[in-house]
């Protein structure tokens, strides 16, 4: 194993040196939370394809193969599917408003009263999944150095929030793009092709297989649709995948960039589930599915390609990782304690120094969090569900509906979260009722409120429609009611 140490060495090492390179570059508040907004189609693709496949697509989305055949394809398919309907429907939009983060989006769609309580869901849902992704490294240093599960969450958990820390949004950008490039050369070319050939190819792996392994929809009805309403509209409204929208060059950037991204998602997510599948053949009897990736890895690799591997799947989880940590702390600092307090009229370097130091505070957050949690589908599912249940209705309903108000916003998040959140402690986590029934309540306490309240005053429409069309300009910050 001294090589593939060594592969993965270099690698972590690598991410460290690319944190310190970012941090020569982020020098205002937008180079530092949106890289300048400065990004090209190449490495915007590459960094939007690299946040949205992590550890749950990698490791979770072989499973799902290894458990159901190709069908297994469809949660990170719906993913996909979620990143082409945002890039081709709304991203250009997105990106012409010029803001941070999705509260400020709400502020400035219905006159600056959506405020705390989106940011308080929208920080909860970045939180859980930051914390998602920090878990999975103990599944990976576990295989690689049979590391105690505590010190491999700290040591995958400090070295992201070690690079995220220094550059923010450059750092990341850059470690992700690196994190991209592993993650297709150890997956796609040398995992799948590897996992077929060892399985005995298509012909033997349907000899040895039921016949519903190559059944598309063999993993059910109920659950893709589930799929679609929790991952695919998550794709539409998560902070972590709008701030990467804020860093492209152009909206044209935005929307291209993001169709490329999302096609190699739907890629990514056929290969997932033929490793998977191959897994099966291979090794029929394990008692976890999730550890069919690292099986797979672990058995049947050469030495070298085993290290490099394993470094993609250490990319897929530190690329969410940092995504969802940025978002976090973006959150946290912009739209909660900003608001709380009053906003100030900080300096540039300030405001650089205060988003890093809020880096910092919710990385050890995230690093507790998930050292305490043991379950990364109930913490994943908890996100989704606020996220989906709460945001979803408020956001999509400003950028469609003209006559949404900023009472109909509030109480759709408020509805609607607290559905979802009565309806997992009725049902169960993993059950799919709430966000059945919590996303319809969401809906019409929306409609409803909005209709029985004013409309929204015809100046703050007016502005909205300007900034929509990438003619008004970002407003400076206005000081909260205390």
């Amino acid at each position: 194993m001294a090589v593939d140490y060594t592969v993965i060495v270099v690698y972590l090492a690598g991410m460290l040196a690319m944190g310190w390179w970012g941090m020569r570059r982020a020098r205002s508040k937008s180079e530092f939370l949106v890289a300048g907004r400065r990004l090209g189609p190449a490495m915007y693709s590459g960094t939007m394809a690299a946040i949205v496949l992590g550890g749950a697509s990698t490791i979770g989305g072989v499973g799902l193969g290894y458990q159901y055949g190709l069908s297994g394809a469809w949660m990170v398919f719906t993913i996909g599917l979620g990143l082409l309907a945002l890039s081709v429907f709304f991203s250009a939009r997105i990106a012409r408003l010029k803001v941070y983060t999705v509260s400020e989006m709400l502020d400035l769609r219905y006159g600056g009263r959506a405020g705390v309580i989106s940011g308080v869901v929208m920080w909860a849902y970045t939180l859980m999944l930051a914390v998602t992704s920090t878990i999975a490294y103990a599944t990976i240093f576990d295989v690689l150095f049979d590391m105690n599960r505590t010190v491999a969450i700290v040591l995958g958990g400090s070295i992201v929030v070690a690079y995220s820390t220094l550059g923010g949004m450059w750092s990341i950008t850059l470690t992700d793009m690196v994190q991209f490039v592993v993650k297709t050369i150890g997956v796609l070319l040398l995992l799948l092709p590897i996992a077929v050939v060892k399985a005995g190819g298509f012909s033997e792996m349907k000899a040895k297989l039921p016949t519903e392994y190559f059944d598309p929809l063999g993993i059910g009805g109920e659950t893709i649709f589930t799929y679609v309403l929790i991952y695919t509209f998550g794709m539409l409204i998560g902070q972590d995948i709008w701030q990467r929208v804020f860093t492209a060059r152009s909206d044209t950037t935005a929307k291209w960039g993001g169709t490329v991204a999302g096609t190699y998602c739907l890629a990514y997510a056929l290969a997932g589930a033929v490793i998977g599948t191959a897994a099966k053949v291979l090794y029929p009897n394990l008692a976890n599915a999730d550890d069919a990736f690292a099986t797979i890895v672990k058995d049947e690799l050469p030495v070298g390609v085993r290290g490099l591997v394993l470094a993609a799947a250490l990319a897929a989880v530190m690329s969410t990782s940092s995504g969802a940590l940025i978002a976090c702390a973006t959150v946290a600092n912009n739209d909660i304690w900003s608001r709380l307090r009053g906003r100030t009229t900080a300096g540039d370097h300030d405001e650089v120094r205060g988003n890093r130091a809020f880096i910092l505070v919710m990385g050890v957050a995230v690093i507790c969090t998930a050292i305490a949690l043991n379950n990364v589908v109930e913490a994943l599912t908890v996100a989704y569900n606020l996220l989906v249940g709460g945001l979803l209705v408020p956001i999509l309903g400003g950028l469609l509906w003209r006559r949404g108000t900023a009472q109909g916003a509030l109480a759709s998040v408020i509805v609607g979260g607290l559905a979802v959140i009565g309806l997992m402690a009725g049902y169960g986590i993993l059950a799919n009722e709430p966000v059945y029934y919590g996303l319809p309540a969401s809906l019409v306490a929306f409609v409803a409120v909005s209709l029985a309240t004013p409309a929204t005053d015809t100046a703050v429409l007016d502005a909205w429609r300007e900034r929509l069309a990438g003619r008004g300009s970002a407003p400076e910050p206005v000081p909260a009611p205390r």
